[in-house]
């Protein structure tokens, strides 16, 4: 695809920030605008991970990564069926040159009805989120504009935000499903994988589940049946499963009112694993409370420690919330990991029941694989072990 970087650039497009601020760039991605809350991700690379993942829900994400868009998109490397983010603000957004390259991100942006805006400075975009923590806004790309600067701040201050707000009921599945890997497109780099014959079943609650959950259980063994965020814990049980699973998610925890209830239900009754979302409703499921990030966690990047082995592991996270520290009842929970940037909680586990979660990602996708360990972790505390 051959842009005409002259027209592109005449399609002028902007963020409108709650306090006033107006960052100006052209227009990417759909003609129309959006509201959103405004992170930044420091991955150097995944961004098509970080727009399908549904934890990203809601918000406007800033790459760091000033080049954007050199590997393309491709079938393979989705975590869900779409693009999930609000809008994406880039420093420069290139043509793809990558083999593996199905479609351009400019038209995938398109496709899915993503607003976007490049030739913004990033580095100041995300130093002023760093400094004043995280910001609501809104991108103006419709052509021609619906509204003016002022009208879009305006706008970007009345939005009511991700607090107190439950966005896993608008990203979960539908209906229950198996996971089927023969419908699976991920094989890694294209190469079909020989899957072990499969000796758990797992029920893996939807928040927003990435398919590479799905993928890593599969690999270890097991069988997964994943099932809408508003499933009764009566209905999981009926499954007769041996673990299960409460997955990533975007926006508050403490809004998921009916997923801490089946958590506490299912607690001490099967096993249990939480990543994310899934690890803070268990924390408010176990008598924690949690609390607002100043600019949240995004990024594959992040040193996490293994309080249980004094081991250090690089960690992909996105999440904006976090278990404070001092709700833990430590009679029950021990913490298990922490995080060597600000010594927020990274990992708890139940001191009497099969039950352990944590704030990151071992699926990665994008990020390093320090933590694929956990899956095999979960079948430990599944053989009682």
């Amino acid at each position: 695809m051959n842009w005409n970087w002259k027209e592109r650039r005449e399609k002028k497009a902007f963020l409108a920030l709650e306090d006033g601020t107006v960052i100006r760039g052209h227009a990417i991605g759909a003609p129309v605008d959006a509201l959103g809350e405004v992170v930044f991700n420091t991955g150097m690379t995944g961004y098509q991970e970080i727009l399908s993942d549904p934890s990203y829900s809601g918000q406007l994400v800033v790459m760091t990564c000033p080049e954007i868009g050199n590997t393309g998109i491709n079938a393979a490397d989705m975590e869900s069926n779409r693009f999930q983010a609000n809008g994406f603000l880039v420093h420069n957004l290139n043509e793809p040159s990558n083999w593996r390259t199905d479609q351009s991100l400019q038209a995938t942006l398109i496709e899915h009805g993503i607003p976007g805006i490049a030739g913004i400075d990033t580095r100041l975009l995300t130093i002023k989120l760093r400094d004043q923590g995280t910001l609501k806004g809104y991108i103006a790309a419709s052509d021609p504009p619906m509204l003016s600067e002022t009208e879009a701040v305006a706008k970007a201050r009345a939005w009511e935000g991700l607090d107190g707000q439950d966005y896993a009921s608008r990203v979960t599945c539908d209906k229950p499903f198996q996971w089927d890997p023969a419908g699976d497109l991920t094989a890694t780099w294209g190469i079909a994988q020989e899957l072990p014959v499969p000796d758990l079943r797992i029920v893996a609650y939807d928040f927003g589940i990435k398919w590479n959950i799905l993928r890593c259980m599969r690999r270890s063994g097991m069988d997964v049946t994943v099932v809408p965020a508003r499933t009764p814990p009566e209905e999981v049980l009926s499954l007769k499963p041996d673990g299960v699973f409460l997955s990533n998610g975007p926006a508050d925890p403490a809004a998921v009112t009916y997923a801490i209830v089946s958590a506490k239900s299912l607690i001490g009754k099967v096993p249990l694993m939480g990543i994310c979302l899934g690890h803070q409703i268990l924390g408010l499921a176990t008598g924690g409370r949690t609390y607002r990030l100043k600019f949240g966690h995004h990024g594959c990047n992040h040193p996490v420690k293994d309080l249980t082995t004094s081991k250090v592991e690089i960690t992909s996270q996105n999440h904006n919330f976090a278990i404070a520290p001092d709700s833990i009842d430590a009679s029950q929970i021990e913490i298990t990991h922490i995080n060597l940037n600000d010594e927020t909680i990274e990992g708890i586990r139940h001191r009497h029941e099969p039950m352990f979660a944590v704030q990151y990602h071992p699926e990665a996708a994008p990020g390093p694989h320090d933590p694929s360990y956990l899956f095999e972790r979960f079948r430990e505390l599944i053989a009682g072990r």
